[in-house]
């Protein structure tokens, strides 16, 4: 029995021999998981009786278990190795047999799917052309191919409009000119849009069109000037003989040229004494003392030249001429009096007459509307702020797109509100209307956006825009919607037109410095395969020349109940069996399973040190055992030595 009992702890401690030096060969095998022999001792007894001290009959090998702690992760330099930092393990299809390993050193083969070096492909959720990840379990396969452009659709901006700058535009009417006589004594009222008391004017107890200017320039956004222009034309010379050269030197070569000028009936020291011509005439006016006259030679429309004689204040002038001669004596005076032009700002809302005259107030209404400082792109003066993007057309070409920015007086009283012109340039080219007209962008008391040409969501839908190249012309690219088309917001996949949304609806208005928060649009160009990342929930994303990335798949992770009833086949992978129970299967970093780490690999979890110690004590029982065995020998022998 002896023997029986030796040759067992021989067997027993071989097959420790045998697995201690499994684990010390693996000890540098990715994935692998290390295995202790699990041992149990025999003992003979009868069915109806147990000895009262049974003799043991040995050792038996009850199982060899393989322990599926965490091994050790250290990196690498491939991108599309992975570790599993907790339970689960990889799926691993081997020409239709499914295989579960924790060894995550990949590649991608001739084909373009992720296997590992057995050429057994990794399996795991695949996605869409857009990157959006499936529940879809297969192989995953990386596409090589270009990542086809993508027009722009879609552009959002959050910017800081700064509330301290100042309106640099501004719009006035340009009233005149108004002829004194036809204004005089009127009165009126004038009613302003931010807030400025209404105003009233009272022509009565002006006289001339100077006192007149004076008395509008002195309400509110009204700038008045006054001028007096005399054509030198006197219908009162008998026979109607008018002012001319010949008139003058006949006068003077008889001795009897008269010429006299007054303002407000004082007459103006004039020698006109070596006059012989209206060119002489004009010179003698123009030396006269009084500066706001000043005298020209003028064709009168007729191919005639007249005199004209200004007074640039406005005041009355009276003119009178003659040659002495009794049958055509001196002129009586003619008394002229000054024309009237306004310019009046846009805080002006209208006019009020408040008597039957109504000249200035008609006037004043049917004036046209000037821009002063009017926007202009190529000039950074005539606009507040102004910030440029790229967009993408249909073939993936980059435009620039460039929002300009343009502070607006106050709409109301100017408490609580403040409003901004939003113009809109791609390539040099005004789009969106804003040529003639720009968005307003009103914003409330806290400086946030209330709405855009009164859409509260802050979106601008630009429907106009004509890609072209750089010579100007059309390129081939998707141009804006047929006529009559309608588009809606956010633009649908897939989209069939340049059409696309400018959003707006995080821009505020504070008193801090310009600033573009955030600024992004979903177009890009045409990109090439120049990279792969992994995440840590396993997702393979392509990196791409245009600076694009996209999901390509997600790795599939698979638990069981019981780990240690998974049957090793060889190539550091197991299978499925009726012990270890049916594989549960879910993405990385969910339920019970582990996260991955990119460019990494798990070591195997081989304790080399202690099994260096197990190989001691399996050499040690093994050479008990042996003794045993020799001591049993040496006792039978003795028995067989007796005569």
């Amino acid at each position: 029995m002896a023997f029986n009992t030796g040759l067992s702890g021989l067997r027993a401690a071989a097959v420790d021999l045998d697995v201690t030096g499994n684990n010390i060969a693996n000890a540098s095998t990715v994935g692998f998981k290390g295995s202790r022999v699990q041992f149990g001792d025999l003992y003979a007894s009868g069915f109806l009786s147990g000895g009262s001290s049974p003799v043991g009959d040995g050792v038996n090998v009850q199982d060899v278990k393989q322990s599926f702690s965490q091994g050790n992760i250290s990196f690498t330099d491939s991108g599309l190795d992975m570790a599993i930092n907790g339970d689960g393990f990889f799926i691993l299809n081997n020409g239709g047999e499914t295989r579960y390993s924790r060894a995550g050193q990949f590649t991608i083969d001739k084909d373009g799917f992720v296997v590992n070096s057995q050429s057994m492909r990794v399996q795991g959720y695949t996605a869409d052309d857009d990157g959006n990840l499936s529940g879809i379990r297969d192989d995953l396969e990386i596409a090589t191919d270009n990542l086809a452009p993508r027009r722009t659709t879609n552009l959002r901006s959050d910017l800081n409009l700064d509330s301290r700058e100042s309106v640099l535009e501004s719009r006035v009417r340009d009233v005149g000119p108004v002829a004194f006589s036809a204004i005089s004594g009127e009165q009126f009222d004038i009613a302003y849009s931010d807030g400025t008391p209404n105003f009233s004017v009272d022509l009565s107890s002006a006289t001339t069109a100077r006192e007149a200017a004076d008395i509008i320039t002195a309400a509110p956004g009204l700038s008045a000037s006054a001028t007096t222009t005399v054509p030198i034309v006197d219908t009162n010379v008998p026979a109607a003989l008018p002012l001319t050269d010949a008139y003058i030197s006949a006068a003077q070569t008889a001795g009897s040229f008269s010429f006299s000028l007054s303002v407000n009936n004082a007459p103006l020291q004039l020698d006109t004494s070596t006059a012989t011509s209206l060119l002489g005439l004009r010179d003698a006016i123009n030396r006269s003392s009084d500066t706001a006259i000043s005298a020209s030679v003028v064709d009168d429309g007729t191919g005639n030249d007249v005199l004209r004689v200004i007074h640039n204040q406005g005041e009355d002038v009276q003119f009178s001429y003659g040659n002495g001669v009794p049958a055509e004596s001196v002129s009586t005076p003619v008394s002229v009096s000054g024309d009237i032009n306004v310019t009046g700002d846009r805080t002006i809302v209208g006019l009020t007459a408040l008597g039957a005259d109504t000249d200035f107030v008609d006037a004043y209404s049917n004036s046209p509307i000037r821009i002063t400082n009017e926007f202009n792109p190529q000039d950074q003066r005539t606009y507040n702020h102004a910030t440029s993007t790229s967009i993408f057309d249909s073939l993936g070409n980059s435009h620039e797109m460039t929002q300009f920015f343009v502070k607006e007086p106050s709409p109301g009283n100017g408490v609580g509100v403040s409003e901004w012109s939003v113009y809109l340039q791609i390539d040099g080219e005004m789009v969106a209307g804003t040529d003639t007209t720009p968005f307003t962008a009103r914003f409330d008391q806290d400086g946030t956006l209330q709405s855009i040409d009164g859409n509260p969501n802050g979106e601008i839908l630009i429907t106009d825009w004509i890609p072209k190249d750089d010579s100007g012309q059309p390129n081939g690219a998707d141009g804006p919607p047929a006529p009559g088309v309608t588009v809606v917001t956010p633009i649908p996949e897939p989209p069939t037109s340049s059409a696309f949304v400018l959003n707006l609806g995080e821009t505020t208005q504070y008193g801090a410095a310009f600033g573009v928060d955030d600024q992004r649009q979903n177009g890009y160009t045409t990109g090439r395969l120049s990279g792969l990342d992994v995440s840590g929930q396993g997702t393979l994303f392509a990196r791409y020349t245009n600076g694009q990335s996209k999901a390509l798949g997600q790795v599939a992770l698979a638990g069981f109940n019981n780990t240690n009833g998974l049957s090793p086949v060889g190539d550091t992978s197991w299978v499925e069996t009726f012990e270890s129970g049916q594989p549960i299967i879910g993405q990385p970093d969910t339920g019970t399973l582990g996260s991955i780490k990119a460019s990494s690999v798990e070591e195997s979890n081989v304790d080399l040190s202690a099994e260096l110690v197990n190989l001691i004590i399996a050499q040690r029982n093994y050479q008990a055992n042996a003794k045993t065995i020799e001591t049993s020998d040496a006792v039978t022998q003795t028995i067989i030595n007796l005569r």
